[in-house]
């Protein structure tokens, strides 16, 4: 069975208005690259969230396909230039094919882009840049739930095997949400769910890193997760993950390794504390080895951690509102004066562990909603949320799905000597500021959506530039 393409193609265009020192051997690029990259991911996640499920509507068609075509703008301040403007142009096309009843799946999706910046606003002095044709989805699904028919046997509910290029995600995403080459297998049995994992990172993803001067990132994950399954309203789960740095640097200093190699353990719990009060909860801790700023071949020892809680409150009603508050936590290091993710960040302290001494800024490799204008990645941070929204014209058709809301941010560094991920925090203070964003989705038809969003970020104590920091987002989406 075919779907049937309507005539038009997809249109998706998006206006950003955001502001988006390095080591004794390598200088980081220029500007913040760093905030740059997490505004990136930012709007990516919520494509990849509406992407993918689209991927999963058609479990019993042998064939399915479509794509997205997509056009948007960035133009922000990022502190030390006035202003940059970015226009991005992206094509993605997928293909899907599923047999016995779904129980194989073979699924694609590829992209190709356009990057365009105006004369001398890449970080890189690259203005004109073409990234692929790429494949960004690619990967094979077994489950064998799917293909029996005499049901399940006793104990023994489900084995799912996927191989291949996809999202993956570790508890709730703290330590690791990103897509990975890897091979995944799930047996579920007695209500619990054993995942184990083995995979890589995609060469042509950004590096946490920005210092390293690899071409290509390469990291490779071990790990394996349990969740359990037979409680009504709690879903514990726990987590080891392994993760190894491969990555061959194009310029390799005799004096300055920048190995990262980290371990990982997690526990957390999704579930619901009373009805309709979702609750989400999880906590790491960081072990490994890094190595620091000029500080010869000896490496450091990681003992970091991260912690990150939410509650989210669907009230009855036909406006359908909601609230949710949230905070997170990633530890830092004093000793890290100039970033808290570069591998050779940190300074070298010989008087704590004889001649290394303890790396304690947490780096990981997941995602978290912190903000549109300052959008930090999460180490040497506290950051709490409050958020709302609901949809106020349930009785209006045209307007039905039409959701509107808010979320306010308030920002902390764990310690104040230490650096955060916007190199403009340049002061000793732990007072980063607070951020106030707004949004509104509306599902217009089924193939049409448009989408605003507006975020204020107001610096604190740490900024020696206290200037409003802006970002805004007006974008329509046509999939075909």
């Amino acid at each position: 069975m075919l779907r049937r393409l309507p005539y038009r193609v997809p249109i998706l265009i998006a206006w950003f208005v955001a502001t988006c020192p390095a080591t004794a051997q390598v200088e980081p690029p220029a500007g913040d690259p760093d905030s740059f990259v997490n505004r990136q991911r930012a709007w990516d996640e919520q494509l990849r969230a509406q992407l993918d499920a689209e991927a999963t509507l058609a479990q019993r068609l042998s064939l399915d396909y479509g794509g997205w075509l997509s056009n948007y703008v960035f133009l922000f301040d990022d502190g030390l230039e006035s202003s940059r403007t970015l226009r991005r142009y992206d094509l993605r096309l997928w293909g899907r094919v599923t047999a016995s009843r779904g129980a194989h799946e073979w699924y694609v999706r590829t992209r190709a882009g356009l990057l365009d910046f105006n004369s001398g606003d890449a970080y890189d002095g690259n203005d004109d840049d073409i990234e692929g044709p790429n494949l960004e989805r690619g990967y094979y699904r077994f489950d064998l739930a799917r293909l029996r028919e005499d049901g399940p046997a006793d104990g023994f509910s489900n084995l799912v095997l996927l191989a291949g290029r996809d999202f993956v995600r570790l508890g709730n995403g703290l330590t690791l949400a990103t897509p990975l080459d890897h091979v995944s297998l799930t047996l579920s049995a007695y209500g619990f769910d054993f995942r184990g994992l083995a995979g890589r990172t995609v060469g042509s993803t950004p590096d946490f890193d920005l210092a390293r001067t690899a071409e290509r990132t390469s990291r490779a994950f071990f790990g394996s997760e349990v969740r359990y399954r037979h409680w009504d309203r709690h879903e514990p789960f726990a987590y080891a993950l392994w993760q190894r740095d491969h990555n061959h640097e194009s310029r390799p200093s005799l004096e300055q390794p920048f190995e990262y190699d980290s371990f990982y353990a997690g526990l957390g719990c999704v579930g619901e504390l009373l009805p309709r009060l979702i609750y989400r909860t999880e906590g790491v801790f960081e072990s490994g080895h890094s190595h620091a700023d000029a500080g010869g071949r000896d490496a450091n020892v990681i003992r970091a951690w991260a912690y990150d809680g939410e509650l989210e409150y669907l009230l009855p009603g036909r406006y359908r509102p909601r609230v949710s508050l949230a905070y997170i936590f990633a530890s830092g290091d004093r000793q890290r004066d100039l970033s808290p993710t570069f591998s050779g960040g940190a300074s070298s302290d010989p008087t704590r562990a004889g001649d290394n001494r303890y790396d304690s800024s947490f780096v990981g490799f997941g995602y978290r909603n912190l903000g549109l204008a300052l959008a930090p990645r999460y180490a040497n941070l506290h950051a709490w949320r409050l958020g709302a929204s609901c949809f106020p014209l349930p009785d209006y058709a045209p307007c039905k799905d039409l959701q509107l809301g808010t979320e306010w941010f308030l920002f902390h560094k764990h310690h104040r000597e230490a650096a955060i991920s916007d190199p403009t925090a340049d002061l000793p203070s732990g007072y980063l500021g607070w951020e106030m964003d707004y949004y509104a989705n509306w599902a217009i038809t089924c193939d049409l959506a448009w989408t605003t969003r507006v975020g204020l970020f107001f610096p604190g104590d740490a900024f020696d530039d206290r200037t409003t920091r802006a970002f805004v987002l007006v974008g329509l989406n046509w999939s075909f």
